[in-house]
């Protein structure tokens, strides 16, 4: 039997090395066509650009519209892939810590698993995850660990659309390295039902909470400067994200007359 692949069908060249590259990487077979050429059969998913759309006919037809999201449209092909009806539902599995772990699940298979940068970026993986899947409800299955981590995860999914559930994350983490860990973790939790949250649970924050994202608020501007107890504070409360504050942050910095620093880390 052929093995299925995904068809890339455009004349953007742009967006088709890009494409190709992450397909690439992921090491899932592409078929390279036009719009308007015949489409095999083996073919599970047909990638294009929005204005291109309009000449291709596929059940799985994927419109790549920017600014586009690798790991979205990863989880959409690896649903065509497995050849399986799409699932009524989607379930983001989220292992809360300053570098979440993440999995998004349709009917029972794990689609993509990952880390992500920091608990904010929850939050918008989720509305891009919405936004390649219309139609689908899509629950949010966060971890009851880490509690200032998974606050600030919960803030940033309030309001993006469907229901957050907080999983006991008792047996669910792995042993092994962090970041693998997190990911299969994320993928037990997005696993087991889980309490679902009908009001925003009120930020709590600790001094010890502040002054550990003091400390890695530092880490992030290299070393330049320190956010203030009341922005860490913000952060913690769900307010502000820690990106906006390290930019708020250095914006003062260079205000007091230092020289500009050096792009700064990555922001936990």
């Amino acid at each position: 039997m052929p093995t299925r692949c995904v068809a890339l069908a455009t004349r953007d060249a742009s967006l088709y090395a890009d494409l190709a590259g992450i397909f690439r990487e992921r090491g899932i077979p592409t078929l390279s066509l036009l719009p308007g050429d015949r489409i095999p059969s083996r073919v599970a998913a047909v990638l294009t650009s929005p204005a291109e759309a309009p000449q291709l006919r596929h059940p799985r037809l994927l419109v790549v519209r920017p600014p586009w999201d690798p790991t979205s449209i990863l989880a959409a092909v690896a649903e065509a892939l497995l050849g399986n009806r799409a699932a009524p539902d989607l379930i983001l599995g989220v292992d809360p810590g300053p570098r979440p772990g993440f999995a998004v699940l349709s009917g029972g298979s794990c689609l993509i698993r990952g880390a992500l940068e920091a608990p904010e970026a929850v939050g918008l993986l989720g509305r891009r995850l919405r936004h390649q899947f219309p139609g689908r409800l899509l629950t949010y299955r966060v971890g009851s660990g880490d509690r200032a981590a998974r606050d600030r995860i919960v803030a940033a999914l309030w309001g993006t659309g469907g229901p957050i559930e907080l999983v006991d994350e008792n047996g669910t983490s792995p042993p092994g390295r962090r970041r693998p860990r997190d990911a299969l973790a994320a993928t037990r939790i997005g696993a087991v039902p889980g309490r679902t949250l009908r009001s925003r649970p009120p930020p709590t924050v600790t001094a010890g909470e502040i002054a550990n994202l003091q400390r890695i608020s530092r880490e992030g501007s290299d070393g330049h400067f320190t956010i203030s107890r009341g922005e860490a504070r913000r952060v913690l409360q769900g307010e502000v994200t820690l990106a906006q504050a390290l930019a708020e942050g250095r914006r003062r910095y260079l205000g007091a007359g230092h020289v500009a620093p050096a792009a700064p880390g990555q922001p936990y």
